[in-house]
């Protein structure tokens, strides 16, 4: 059985499907599965029109010349025709729960379009018993075909040499810089902290302009540095040095900036918030998306005792990267493959 795996969304300035898609493409690969790449380079998927395009009318060609058994749709959308059956993972719903910011045509398509698409699929992955039972309060879908598979974390995080850098401690929060994720909870919360920077490592959208605005505004964008989408290399070296990772978010499917802070080690704090807990487990304190206070004092404790800090994340730093791994959710997706082709 030959598979065709969608991968286009891992082009350009991925984020954390296209970390989902690189990351089962190997994982597949290593496992045995015989996989096909679909992808087509000269299409740029963060442009609403080409991601249409490629959704819809070049995806369904790409898997017919590459003549695959079965079409994984990694990156949460589904052509409406495809003469293969289709596995699709989706990763949360948050264009119906946290999106109503967006363009009406892009809250469409990926909002209720793609929520009609599920009932097609032969097997549907989520990534977290929250994305599922979420995805169920949306949707007539029968749940026996809808199973819950953890994304892995690169071992490249997972082999990360800690060295955090006391001169000029910093506080790390990667994603990209939009509503849900809450970068100003963290801005809030710095200004309560001295001596402690943030660093935001991820794309931008026209949110990025309120956070700037908001560090004007509480006299701490001199501590306050936007890097934008960044390259492997200095994500990585970004994990080695940080002081503490950050992940306020107000909704995520996952959390891959929480799960890459556990695998490498990086003493944590994040939301207690839709599938935060999930993911965090017990390796890292939850606090209230919406309380200030309560983060300010939980970045002041980790200033002022980072070796302890350091210990605890590295106790949990094995059980993660176990919990993460690749290769089990590769198992997961072969077998989901070897269902949707007998179905």
């Amino acid at each position: 059985m030959r598979v065709g795996l969608d991968v286009q969304l891992a082009r350009g300035t991925a984020t954390g499907i296209g970390e989902y898609a690189r990351g089962l493409l190997a994982a597949l690969r290593a496992g045995g599965t015989d996989v096909v790449a679909l992808e087509a380079a000269a299409v740029d998927p963060w442009r609403f029109d080409r991601r249409v395009l490629w959704d819809q009318i070049l995806l369904p060609l790409a898997a017919r010349r590459a003549r695959v058994d079965v079409v994984h749709c990694a990156s949460g959308t589904m052509p409406l025709v495809c003469d293969r059956p289709i596995v699709v993972t989706v990763h949360d719903v948050a264009w119906h729960r946290a999106q109503a910011h967006a363009r009406p045509y892009a809250r469409a398509y990926f909002g209720p379009f793609a929520l009609a698409r599920y009932r097609a699929a032969a097997r549907v992955l989520v990534d977290s018993e929250f994305s599922r039972d979420e995805l169920l309060a949306l949707a007539p879908l029968d749940p026996a075909r809808i199973e819950v598979v953890y994304p892995g974390v690169a071992a490249d995080v997972a082999n990360v040499a800690r060295a955090p850098d006391r001169e000029r401690p910093f506080a790390l929060a990667v994603g990209t810089v939009e509503v849900r994720k809450n970068l100003e909870l963290a801005i809030r919360a710095l200004a309560g902290v001295p001596g402690l920077r943030l660093v935001s490592a991820g794309p931008p959208t026209p949110y990025l302009q309120r956070c700037r605005a908001l560090a004007g505004e509480l006299g701490v964008d001199d501590r306050v540095e936007f890097r934008g989408y960044v390259d492997r290399a200095t994500l990585l070296e970004l994990y080695a040095r940080a002081t503490v990772a950050l992940v306020p978010s107000r909704y995520e499917g996952f959390g891959y900036g929480a799960a890459q802070a556990l695998v490498a080690g990086v003493p944590l704090i994040a939301a207690r918030s839709s599938s935060l807990p999930e993911v965090v487990g017990g390796g890292a304190p939850l606090l209230d998306p919406g309380d200030v206070i309560a983060w300010s004092a939980a970045l002041a404790a980790v200033v002022a005792a980072p070796e302890a800090a350091d210990a605890r994340a590295l106790a949990g730093r094995a059980g993660s990267a176990a919990r993460f791994g690749w290769a089990q959710a590769a198992r997961a997706a072969a077998a989901a493959y070897e269902s949707a082709a007998t179905r």
